[in-house]
């Protein structure tokens, strides 16, 4: 039984989702470009696991994650708009936030 758990388990983990969106970020919108007529309000710099031992989680996961864990930063920065500023790597990516009065 315990060598069928085992890699089950190592096939279920890397879709696995720990991230949850904080109230108020929802509202938090994302582009790809920096906004125009908006005031910036500073960075942000996010991080989540992008392996489990030497298994490598999805990067589609690892991407959604980060994204989620900006727009929780939002709306403590008074920022409405977020941006990357790089791509995700080693499971870090930072971000430019903005508020753009919508």
């Amino acid at each position: 039984m315990r060598r069928l758990v085992v890699p089950a388990l190592a096939l279920l983990l890397p879709a696995c989702t720990w991230v949850h969106m904080a109230p108020g970020a929802a509202a938090v919108k994302v582009v790809t470009a920096a906004p125009t007529g908006c005031e910036r309000r500073g960075e942000v710099e996010v991080s989540v696991k992008d392996r489990l031992g030497p298994i490598e989680r999805n990067p589609r996961k690892v991407r959604d994650e980060l994204e989620t864990l900006a727009r929780n930063e939002g709306p403590g920065l008074q920022a409405d708009t977020l941006q990357p500023l790089d791509g995700p790597e080693d499971g870090t990516q930072r971000w430019a936030a903005w508020r753009c009065r919508r």
